[in-house]
């Protein structure tokens, strides 16, 4: 009888051994199978990478090419454009010191005149071509100067603050001429309808927010009228850059702001 029990007790020992190597086996399979999933997830995780890498690369390259194809057509422009200009002007002085006219003469001046507003023009079109000037630093002071440049032949006072910039900021080249191209709309309305003596150009940065803030003493926008077309250019200007454009008036002025998020250059 004792026995029958001991084969008993050996056969149930190995029936348990047995079980154990089959549950071992089979926590060996699974780990297995776990860790070729995981190196195939690595692999693939990888081969994204290296794909993501390579549209990347492609994409940097791409922009270097249209920045350097900028920077010729800059040159290019300057060299070009800009002699010819300066000898449109070189000749058109030359001619008026001869004539004698007064007729002749005031038609010499127009042509003077045209020929600085396109030289103005093609500086404008140089700066914003310019990759160099991306920044918030170089906007504001092309922008301070435009305006100083442009207000100093009228009686209006220009007054200037920048809070909190941080000059190196970097700012895309389209969020830059369009904000200046609002600004050059802006001055131009104060200086027409306006009859401000006074205008002031604020700067503001938060983080990633940019405000250029441009408020005037004159005699406000008459909201009875309807929105003119240089208003509706400069809303659609800043909603095509993600921002927006608002504007208060009453009596006492007008204040005119511009908002974005600053974008990478």
């Amino acid at each position: 009888m004792t026995h029958v029990q001991d084969d008993i007790k050996l056969a149930y020992i190995i029936a348990i051994a047995i079980m154990m190597l089959f549950v071992c086996f089979i926590i060996f399979v699974v780990l297995m199978y776990n860790r070729r999933q995981l190196l195939y997830i690595k692999e693939k995780q990888l081969q994204e990478a290296e794909y993501q890498n390579k549209l990347l690369q492609k994409e940097l390259e791409k922009q270097k090419s249209i920045e350097q194809e900028r920077e010729r057509i800059s040159h290019d422009m300057h060299d070009d454009l800009g002699a010819g200009i300066s000898a449109l002007k070189l000749q058109a002085e030359f001619l008026k010191q001869k004539v004698q006219d007064d007729e002749s003469k005031s038609d010499i001046d127009e042509l003077l005149k045209t020929s600085e507003e396109m030289n103005i023009s093609m500086r404008e079109m140089l700066w914003s071509l310019n990759s160099g000037n991306d920044t918030l630093g170089n906007f504001i002071d092309y922008a301070i100067a435009y305006a100083d440049g442009f207000l100093r032949k009228t009686s209006i006072k220009l007054l200037t603050e920048s809070v909190d910039i941080v000059a190196e900021t970097p700012i895309s080249t389209e969020q830059r001429r369009n904000m200046f191209l609002c600004l050059k709309e802006a001055v131009n309305n104060a200086y027409k309808h306006s009859r401000a003596d006074t205008m002031k150009l604020s700067f503001l940065q938060s983080e990633k927010e940019f405000l250029m803030k441009i408020h005037d003493n004159g005699i406000g926008i008459n909201h009875e009228k309807r929105e003119g077309n240089g208003l509706r250019n400069m809303k659609r200007r800043m909603q095509e850059q993600n921002g927006n454009c608002e504007v208060s008036s009453d009596e006492q002025g007008t204040v005119l702001y511009f908002r974005i998020i600053i974008e990478s250059a």
